[in-house]
């Protein structure tokens, strides 16, 4: 029995996670294990009532969970980030989900926007480090009335660069990224454990020709674990050269290793070459704690229970929960059913057919359950 957290979220995030819960559901009848769901108001409709973003008691009940399964966050009728920092980030950081996981992988019967590149061609999984770089949201503002700063920095640019800041600013701003030692260490070592189990070839992200400071310690660290897995093979891209070749020849890549905010932009990239948002899932991973699964699309308000939000990212996302509770034939059950489901044209409108959020989901779980998939 797997005591799992569900969290709707926004917008599509509800429908979304209905089916998936519906597949992992149809998984556990077949394999012989059981779920129990935990139910958690979290999003904008308690935010706007109630005030409340995370309290303790919230987090006390997700951490009696082996894992967390969540739709989406975001409303139109709250400021961009007040949810996604104070709902999903602060998961993330309270829970030290410290490797965001990404599989970029074609499915068989999708077609992919590059030209002649098939499913053999595109089958690679980004590590993204998830709780460091610049999202650990040390930065400020400063008008030119707050004279007192304005010459801190004034000073700070002078020492640094040998030139004099403009005076008469109107306003500076700064934000810091961090990456630590142990912080990169950690998810390194996670890339390279994964890319020894797959296709043994490891690709290192960073932008150390200009920012030399944080993201030359994250290339020494690479480089240092680097030699405890000889068997592995390695490279380094820089962050913009990486994007050229994801486009041009994905087959290259199997696991690739990026600090956090390279990670979150090079994963959409990923994701509209496997086929679009729709199809990518993602996983908040602590390997010795609580993790968290999701779609990495948004809560889509426009969409919100019209019934045409493509649930495959949000089952994919649970296919891989059901992979970290060791299931594996679970797990794998629910990717053959998902593949079942495209190869049959039971498909919503981005994907170009004409089934509901829930016939997909109606679809998927059958497969899993009829064991012909």
């Amino acid at each position: 029995m797997y005591r799992i957290a569900a969290v709707g979220g926004d917008g599509i995030g509800p429908e979304v996670l209905n089916e998936g819960r519906k597949v992992l559901e149809a998984a556990a009848e077949r394999f012989g294990f059981g779920i129990e769901w935990v139910e958690m108001d979290l999003g904008a409709e308690r935010y706007l009532r109630t005030g409340e973003l995370l309290t303790e008691e919230d987090m006390e009940l997700l951490s009696s969970c082996r894992a967390i399964y969540f739709g989406a966050i975001g409303d139109e009728r709250v400021k961009p980030g007040v949810l996604e920092k104070g709902i999903l980030l602060t998961m993330r950081f309270h829970f030290d989900q410290f490797v965001n996981l990404r599989p970029v992988r074609l499915l068989r019967g999708i077609k992919s926007p590059l030209a002649e590149k098939g499913p053999e061609d595109i089958d690679f999984v980004v590590v993204r480090e998830n709780t460091e770089d610049f999202y650990v949201g040390l930065g400020s503002r400063f008008r030119r009335r707050e004279k007192k700063e304005l010459a801190m920095m004034r000073e700070l640019y002078h020492a640094k660069f040998g030139i004099d800041a403009e005076s008469d600013a109107e306003e500076v701003a700064y934000q810091i990224g961090v990456i630590t030692r142990e912080g990169a260490r950690r998810v390194i070592d996670f890339a390279f454990d994964l890319a020894q189990r797959r296709r043994k070839r490891l690709t290192s992200v960073d932008k150390a020709n200009v920012l030399t400071e944080v993201y030359g310690l994250w290339r020494e660290v690479f480089s240092e674990e680097a030699r405890r897995y000889p068997d592995v093979q390695t490279e380094f891209n820089f962050v913009d050269a990486i994007t050229m070749w994801f486009v041009k020849n994905p087959e290259w890549f199997d696991v690739v290793v990026t600090p956090n905010m390279f990670g979150d932009i090079i994963t959409d990239l990923g994701a509209i070459i496997q086929g679009g948002l729709g199809l990518a899932p993602g996983g908040n991973i602590n390997p010795a704690g609580v993790s968290m699964f999701e779609p990495i699309h948004g809560s889509a308000p426009k969409y919100r229970g019209k019934g045409v939000a493509n649930p495959i990212a949000t089952i994919w996302a649970g296919s891989m929960l059901l992979a970290l509770l060791n299931e594996a034939e679970a797990s794998e059950a629910v990717m053959r059913a998902i593949e079942q489901s495209i190869a049959k044209g039971v498909v919503t409108r981005d994907l170009g057919g004409g089934a509901s959020t829930r016939e997909v989901g109606d679809e998927i779980a059958a497969g899993v359950l009829g064991g012909g998939c």
